[in-house]
Order: structure tokens, then C-alpha cells, then sequence
């Protein structure tokens, strides 16, 4: 369970910084305003929003690599502020940078990143295996990363992100440079980690895969959120009969249906 309550977050900002003139305030940038939401233990929450509207930045705060100006975010987890070992410990996280070392094999990677976060030799091994068989990974586990291309590195973050067998996972666009049998895989993975009781929270710009996977979505725009809720209440609000229009209205009018 995570509950995030009223998160703010700025960035001071140059003069010459090509940002929204809505959202300064003198040398600063308003990323977030007070945005709020929750997410149960065996639920899928998508962040959705255009670019720039601060999903990545509700996730960088979430995962504890950003420190937020105000709010609180309470998880049945460590508390990130005052254990943030422990926190990362149930936390699985993947954003743009993928975090994977080119010299070392995939099957290294995820053996280091393992016993870095203290699983024992057998343990390494079966969540190797696992996540071998839900990602397909095999073509290429023991492939340096620097040979693989975009799509088998995405995989293989997605199961470095995912090889501590965390109980809260935070993808960042997963599907990012898949085609589309690994993007199926990669979506088969995040059903398996909802059925597993993990709670699961990811940006994306895909429709298809918020219909497929998501229990309730946030909409951000510009900073706020405009939107939280089921995807059916999400249609029934904008009176839409697409998710894909229900967001174009929702992004146009701010929320106001």
C-alpha cells in the first residue's frame, strides 16, 4: 500500500530555462502541486499525462530519489525518509536511465544487483529463473549488455528492477523500445506482479495498456492532478466512449468535464 498526500516539488530554474510561464514563480519551477492518490497491494496504478506534466517527477519522489518540498507519502513499507534502505529494499523501480553495466553479462547483472540487496545463492538463482521465463530472456542472458539492442536492455532492466522480488514496483514507460511480443511480455510480467499482491504504479502513453492492466489511473497536467479514479469512471466523467478521448478532454479542460 502507498498513500501519497498533497506532493509538491519545485526546481530553481535559469532565466533562459524553456518552461511553462503558468507554472514559475521567480526563479522557480513548479514541477508539482499538491498532488494526491493512493494504490492497494495487488493493484496496478497508472500515471498518465502529456510530456512535462510531472509524471516522471511523482515517481523520481516516490522512489525516494527526489525529496519532496511538502506532503507526506505513507506505505505499509519502510518509511522513506527514515529507513530509506529499507524502503528500497521493497522497492522496484525503472526510469530512463536503465542502471545495467555494459561489461557484465545480464545474468551478471542481475546476480550483483541480487546479492546486492542481500538474497542468498539459491534465491539469486530461482528469481533468475523466474524472471528468465516471464521476460524471455534466455536468447540473451548471457550476452554482454553493451551487444544487446534497445528492446533486450529494456527487458533486462525491467528484471534488474525486479530481481529483490520488491513488493512495491515503479516503471517509468516499461514499454519504451519494445516490439510488440515484448511488450506483451512485459505487460504478462505486471499482471504476474499484481497477482503476486504487489502494488504497481506506471507511467505510460499507451491507452491499450492502461484498459489491459490499470485498476484506477492518475491524470497530471501541468504539475496538478486532474483526474483519479477507475477507468470507467474516468469514461463516465468525460462522457467519452475512449480512454483516449476522455484524457484529450480531461487535458483540455483541466479536470472540468
Amino acid at each position: 500500500m502507498i498513500k501519497v498526500h498533497r506532493l509538491s516539488k519545485r526546481f530553481r530554474v535559469d532565466k533562459k530555462a524553456n518552461v511553462p510561464a503558468n507554472r514559475l514563480d521567480g526563479k522557480w519551477f513548479q514541477a508539482l502541486s499538491e498532488i494526491s492518490f493512493e494504490a492497494q497491494a495487488g493493484e496496478v496504478i497508472g500515471l498518465l499525462g502529456a510530456n512535462g506534466a510531472g509524471k516522471t517527477t511523482t515517481l523520481r519522489l516516490l522512489s525516494g530519489i527526489l525529496k519532496a518540498d511538502s506532503g507526506t507519502v505513507e506505505t505499509d513499507l519502510a518509511a522513506i525518509d527514515s529507513d530509506s534502505q529499507g524502503y528500497r529494499r521493497q522497492l522496484g523501480f525503472l526510469s530512463g536511465s536503465k542502471g545495467l553495466y555494459e561489461r557484465l553479462t545480464v545474468r551478471e547483472n542481475l546476480t550483483f544487483f541480487a546479492r546486492s540487496y542481500g538474497l542468498a545463492a539459491e534465491q539469486v538463482r530461482q528469481q533468475i529463473e523466474l524472471l528468465t521465463e516471464q521476460l524471455k530472456l534466455e536468447q540473451f542472458l548471457d550476452r554482454k549488455v553493451a551487444e544487446l539492442s534497445t528492446g533486450m536492455r529494456q527487458r533486462a532492466a525491467i528484471a534488474r528492477a525486479l530481481v529483490h522480488d520488491p513488493q512495491l514496483v515503479i516503471f517509468d514507460e516499461p514499454t519504451t523500445g519494445l516490439d510488440i511480443v515484448a511488450t506483451e511480455q512485459v505487460l504478462s510480467c505486471i499482471e504476474q506482479q499484481k497477482e503476486a499482491g504487489k502494488t504497481v504504479l506506471f507511467a505510460t502513453h499507451h491507452m491499450d495498456e492502461v484498459q489491459l492492466l490499470c485498476d484506477r489511473i492518475v491524470v497530471i497536467h501541468e504539475g496538478r492532478r486532474c483526474f483519479f479514479g477507475s477507468c470507467a469512471e474516468f469514461l463516465e466523467h468525460f462522457q467519452a466512449d475512449s480512454l483516449n478521448l476522455a484524457l484529450r478532454h480531461c487535458l483540455q479542460h483541466g479536470g472540468a468535464a
